[in-house]
């Protein structure tokens, strides 16, 4: 497909990095969409489940992308 303008020519790049690659990138928009994400972001960042520490959002994202990937064109 040719753009003519700069301006969609550059959402369309934009488009093709947000594409998923697998199972946990879609799980991981979703939660963003839903603010899940910010949710459990806050409770981890401030301690609420005892010490401050990292969710693992990220580290089950690549597991679930490296089960369950996508075939991408």
């Amino acid at each position: 497909m040719v753009v003519l303008r700069d301006d969609h020519l550059l959402k369309n790049n934009c488009m093709e990095e947000n594409k998923s690659k697998g199972l946990g990138d879609t799980i991981e928009k979703i939660t963003k969409a839903t603010g899940i994400k910010s949710f459990t972001e806050i409770l981890a960042n401030n301690g609420v489940f005892g010490e401050k520490k990292d969710c693992g959002c990220n580290k089950r994202k690549d597991q679930l992308n490296k089960a369950f990937p996508y075939k991408n064109k």
